[in-house]
C-alpha cells in the first residue's frame, strides 16, 4: 500500500489555475476535481493548509493608475472570494474545511491565529489561509511560505499553470529547459521567475523544501505527495 512522503504539507493553488478560462472566474467542475484528490490524500493521513492567489480575479499590479496599496487590498479580498468558493466545494464533496483569514471578516470566516490553525489540521480539517498575509507588497506566494512555517508543514506544494521551473519562460522562449532541481540561492542568482524573490528568500532562510508542478490535472497533487518525480523542487545546497 502507498503511503504519503509528507504529512502536513501547505499548497499554494493559482487563481488561474482553478479559473475557467480567459473570460471565466471560477471552474467549479474542475475544483470539485480537486477536492476529490485532496480527499484521496486525506484519507491517508495527510493534512492541508491551502493558499489561494486571485490572479483569476484581480492583481495588486491590475491597478496602474491606483495607490498601491488600495490595489493590494483589493487582491487580499479577491483571495477571500475564492478561499470561500474553495471551502463550499470542498465541503459539498466531503472535506472538512475552515477558512481563516489575515484580516477579520468574521461573517465569512474565522481570523487566522496560529495555534487555532494547527488545532484545525490535527483533527482533520482542510484550513485555507484567505487574504494573503494581510500586508501589501506580498505576493501569495511569501503569504505560502510563511505560513507554511507558522503550521510547521513538511513542503510547500506550489500547483501552478506551467508544469516546472524552466530556465526562462517555456510559453514565450521556446529554447526554455525544464529543471528538475534548484537551489534558492540559483532561483536568486539567475533572476528566475518561479516565484517572488521575497517568497524565495524566506524559504531559504528557513529551509522550506518547495514543490513546484502543474495542475493541468489534479491528480498531480495526490502523485507529489506520494513521492512522485515531477515538476521542479526547491531547497538548500
Amino acid at each position: 500500500m502507498e503511503n504519503p512522503v509528507y504529512k502536513r504539507v501547505l499548497l499554494k493553488l493559482s487563481g488561474e489555475a482553478i479559473s475557467s478560462g480567459p473570460d471565466g472566474i471560477l471552474n467549479f467542475d474542475y475544483i470539485k476535481e480537486i477536492a476529490s484528490v485532496i480527499k484521496q490524500c486525506t484519507d491517508k493521513g495527510v493534512q492541508f493548509g491551502i493558499i489561494v492567489g486571485a490572479g483569476n480575479i484581480w492583481r495588486g499590479r491590475s491597478g496602474e493608475n491606483m495607490d498601491r496599496v488600495k490595489a493590494d487590498h483589493m487582491g487580499m479580498l479577491a483571495t477571500c472570494i475564492n478561499a470561500v468558493a474553495l471551502q463550499e466545494s470542498f465541503i459539498r464533496n466531503g472535506l472538512d474545511t475552515v477558512v481563516m483569514t489575515s484580516v477579520e471578516m468574521k461573517a465569512f470566516a474565522k481570523p487566522f491565529v496560529r495555534d487555532d490553525a494547527v488545532s484545525e489540521l490535527e483533527n482533520g480539517k482542510v484550513v485555507i489561509f484567505g487574504g494573503g498575509l494581510g500586508i501589501p507588497f506580498v505576493s501569495t506566494d511569501t503569504a505560502a511560505v510563511v505560513r507554511a512555517a507558522e503550521i510547521g508543514a513538511d513542503i510547500v506544494l506550489m500547483a501552478k499553470n506551467i508544469d516546472a521551473i524552466y530556465t526562462a519562460d517555456p510559453r514565450k522562449d521556446p529554447n526554455a529547459e525544464k529543471i528538475s532541481d534548484i537551489t534558492y540561492k540559483e532561483i536568486l542568482a539567475r533572476g528566475l521567475a518561479a516565484m517572488d524573490s521575497t517568497a524565495t528568500s524566506f524559504a531559504m532562510d528557513n529551509n522550506i523544501p518547495i514543490h513546484v508542478f502543474g495542475l493541468d490535472k489534479c491528480e498531480n497533487i495526490y502523485k507529489v505527495i506520494m513521492g512522485a518525480k515531477m515538476g521542479t523542487v526547491v531547497k538548500g545546497e
